[in-house]
């Protein structure tokens, strides 16, 4: 997140400050620690509230989307709940950093996972799986998931050439069993090392909330009752790779996580005839699940640009 400077793409805000904050925040975090550090958390976060108008209009409009959709005046958009989303991203980010550290591990998590999704982690023989998140929550708390009986390894696919610094910065907390792998584009050496690592049993992550910058296929799709751009990217992933997909979320209610999993496809499957036809419903089931998901913790999706598709972008 970073000052707004006209409008861009999401991708150009993250590559200024998403990598510098992260750094700043786990460096200070070591030396302060967590209680001294969260004011000072707090104190950069109210300067980005206070400087970001296109974040906080997007904020907005989330949370007057939700309450409509929802029917829930009391989730209705204002100053305050719009400086609470703020605050929750903060919280956010120092709990990302507790988690590299191993002090948020499985026995402080809850787990939703009623159909034994991770069981799938110890199955020696069998393939690894994909799961697709989102910006809600806290996906980096799926490392928890990594730590069962220390037998699956997360490869958390991004949209950011930052990754390898990143991975840097996750093996000096010692978040050995987590990779960050950039995927903006895609080459056949990169499919080839993702089909290797589902074949030996890793699982691979993505959040599908994001258009990748480089005019990635996308569907247009009804998202909290307004028309939005969702990228196809990880249903094609899924496609190609032949993996079965499940929805992974990670939601903080009453200081705690909770980790939900649930089965979303065996495969992906198409013809080339119907393949944006499928691909369309397919991203549509998942905005959906979305939405519910977004009222579970209102104030956690932390997407902090123009999301809703607007008049001038419906007429090109």
């Amino acid at each position: 997140m970073t000052v707004d400077k006209g409008k861009k793409h999401w991708a150009q805000q993250d590559e200024r400050g998403s990598f510098f904050l992260m750094k700043s925040v786990a460096v200070l975090t070591r030396v302060l620690g967590r209680s001294l550090m969260t004011p000072v958390l707090y104190g950069i976060v109210l300067y980005f509230f206070v400087t970001g108008r296109v974040a906080r209009n997007s904020i907005r409009e989330y949370q007057n989307n939700l309450a409509q959709w929802a029917g829930r005046s009391e989730l209705q958009a204002s100053s305050v709940r719009v400086f609470r989303q703020f605050m929750a991203f903060a919280d956010s980010l120092l709990d990302k950093i507790d988690v590299w550290h191993g002090r948020i591990g499985l026995e402080h998590l809850e787990v939703d996972d009623p159909d034994g999704v991770r069981q799938l982690a110890h199955q020696h023989q069998g393939r690894g799986q994909m799961l697709v998140g989102a910006h809600l929550g806290n996906l980096e708390v799926c490392r928890a998931l990594a730590q069962i009986g220390k037998k699956v390894r997360m490869n958390v696919l991004v949209h950011t050439r930052h990754a390898e610094a990143f991975n840097r910065l996750l093996n000096e907390s010692g978040a050995s069993h987590l990779r960050l792998i950039e995927v903006s584009r895609l080459d056949p050496v990169t499919m080839l090392q993702l089909s290797q690592r589902l074949d030996q049993g890793e699982w691979l992550a993505i959040a599908g909330d994001r258009v990748p910058l480089h005019e990635g296929r996308r569907s247009q799709v009804n998202f909290l009752g307004q028309p939005a751009y969702f990228p196809q990217g990880p249903w094609l992933l899924a496609g190609i790779l032949k993996c079965p997909v499940s929805l992974l979320f990670c939601l903080k209610q009453q200081g705690r996580y909770r980790i939900s999993l649930e089965p979303f496809a065996d495969s992906v499957q198409w013809q080339r005839k119907n393949r944006e036809q499928i691909l369309t419903e397919t991203v549509q089931r998942y905005a959906d699940r979305l939405a519910v998901r977004c009222l579970e913790a209102p104030l956690q999706w932390f997407n902090f640009y123009p999301f809703w598709i607007t008049d001038e972008q419906s007429s090109q």
